[in-house]
């Protein structure tokens, strides 16, 4: 039996209300740094402030990008972990090492469920001990998803009901497990000190797949699929896509 370490600090972590997707441009070769850093040593102390630190990745098509996931109770709580945490002695601590990988940390996106249930669910995820090994391997082929379309101003509401609708069926018919969906939250930024995109509207949805291959294999089926081709049609640009290999302490995988 598996020992575990960093649980969950509630159990209802799909009724965050609000979610940062934050994107690092860190110094070549820097990466695994930053993850030892980041795992090892941050996690503990952002939800001990009050924060769900979901997930964080390896991108692996941007071998110097660094990709992670935080969730907040809401903008209020936001603005009171953040501080919590940032002028708290954690930080204070590793923020120069931190800091000294990386290039630039302003890309983020603060985003909300895109309708009820939407959210994370991580109830009953786990993070391992250091010293634990897993009974196989499988977990390290897993990966992360997340695709992000560009939307026109006032479109979020309406392609989210059609993404619900019309292709979450689509996805789990060819193969992925969505884990989330989520649209900007137009919330004044309540930590200024920590910049966000402001004007963004963007859908963002989270897919899981066991594998790199079954991927391929499903991004292969979409592309064939009238339907999926419809709904990216009125995108105010093309869609990006991560494809993404979660950390060994990523709760999100």
């Amino acid at each position: 039996m598996n020992l575990l370490v960093n649980s969950p600090p509630k159990s209802d972590l799909d009724d965050s209300p609000v979610v940062e997707l934050r994107q690092y441009v860190l110094k070549p070769g820097q990466r695994e740094t930053l993850i030892g850093i980041f795992d090892g040593k941050l996690i503990a102390g952002q939800e001990d402030a009050g924060m769900t630190i979901i997930g964080q990745f390896r991108d692996l098509d941007r071998p110097d990008m660094f990709v992670w996931l935080r969730g907040f109770d809401g903008m209020v709580a936001r603005k009171d972990a953040l501080a919590a945490f940032y002028e708290g002695p954690v930080w204070a601590a590793w923020r120069d090492a931190a800091n000294a990988t990386m290039i630039n940390s302003d890309d983020v996106l603060l985003l909300k469920p895109a309708w009820p249930g939407a959210g994370f669910d991580l109830s009953g995820t786990r993070r391992f001990l250091d010293y634990e090994k897993p009974s196989s391997d499988s977990h390290l082929k897993r990966i992360v998803v997340i695709r992000i379309h560009h939307l026109r101003p006032g479109m979020e509401t309406g392609f989210a009901r059609d993404f619900e609708t019309e292709a979450v069926p689509m996805l789990d018919a060819f193969g992925a497990k969505l884990l989330g969906a989520f649209i900007s939250e137009h919330a004044e930024n309540s930590f200024p000190r920590l910049p966000v995109r402001a004007g963004e509207n963007v859908f963002i949805s989270v897919t899981g797949f066991d594998s790199i291959e079954a991927h391929a294999r499903h991004e292969a089926a979409l592309a064939a699929a009238p339907a999926w081709q419809a709904l990216q049609s009125g995108l105010a640009r093309p869609m990006e896509t991560l494809r993404l290999s979660p950390t060994a302490q990523s709760l999100l995988r």
